[in-house]
């Protein structure tokens, strides 16, 4: 289940970096819009799928509230989800 998380987190990551500095620069720079709905609902889907996750994982890991709450504002910050899997990945090895 945790390797399940961090590759959706990893993944959800990439996915806000691309929506950020690739399609918002498109959109408001070049003019071209489509580039931020597309990528905008790739990484909402993404988004609900790494909620999905992070759900099953902390009742599986009996992770706290503070800890939920850390890796939900940590999906917002371009990136922390990335140094985040890196602690998982020390605290759950395989």
């Amino acid at each position: 289940m945790i390797n399940l998380y961090r590759k959706t987190a990893v993944v959800e990551g990439i996915s806000y970096l691309i929506l950020l500095f690739v399609a918002m620069p498109l959109k408001y720079f070049f003019n071209i819009p489509e580039a931020v709905k597309y990528f905008g609902w790739i990484h909402g889907v993404l988004f609900l799928v790494f909620l999905v996750f992070l759900v099953l994982a902390a009742v599986k890991y009996r992770w706290s509230l503070i800890r939920i709450g850390i890796y939900l504002i940590a999906s917002v910050l371009p990136i922390v989800p990335f140094i985040l899997d890196k602690k998982l990945a020390e605290e759950y090895p395989n």
